[in-house]
């Protein structure tokens, strides 16, 4: 067995949801809940089928975020992994829904961090052991950062 790091790429204002599940019909439901979650975000699906033909299957509403889903599915190579790549909306929006396709095993990221996937090869095929999500932290909030996160919270309207 072979372990490796591959990246995802996350365009420029957008974020990903990377996760795993368990059956074909899960792009199709996916894509049902982007639609139905956030009127006016664009994404692109890619999903890793594991067994039969072993495609990536794609759905999404815009072209160039689908090709971003592709590409991040192919390096990622694992069976049963999806990968949405969205913009103009956050994970928050749509994540609890997500978490709820009856298909959907497990939610490893989502962000708009830079994410390093760790991955498991052997001659059956890849894993996903983790993944690295943004850097470590650099030390504790002060008064100073608690004000900066409550700010940030409510230009976002997170908060009150």
């Amino acid at each position: 067995m072979e372990l490796k790091t591959e990246r995802l790429e996350i365009p420029e204002g957008c974020n990903v949801i990377f996760g795993q599940t368990h059956f074909i019909k899960t792009v199709e439901d996916l894509y049902e809940i982007m639609v139905g979650s956030v009127p006016g975000a664009k994404f692109g699906i890619g999903f890793c089928e594991a067994s039969g033909d072993c495609l990536i299957r794609l759905e999404g509403n815009d072209e160039t975020l689908k090709e971003v889903a592709k590409q991040n599915a192919l390096r990622m190579g694992a069976g049963h992994t999806f990968v949405i790549v969205l913009k103009d909306a956050f994970p928050i929006n749509v994540l609890n829904a997500i978490k709820m396709c009856q298909e959907v095993c497990t939610i490893f990221c989502a962000t708009a961090n830079p994410v390093e996937v760790i991955l498991a090869e052997s001659e059956q095929g890849r894993g996903v052991l983790g993944v690295i999500d943004g850097s470590s932290p650099k030390g504790v909030e002060k008064e100073e950062g608690i004000a900066w996160r409550k700010n940030l919270l409510r230009r976002f309207k997170y908060k009150l």
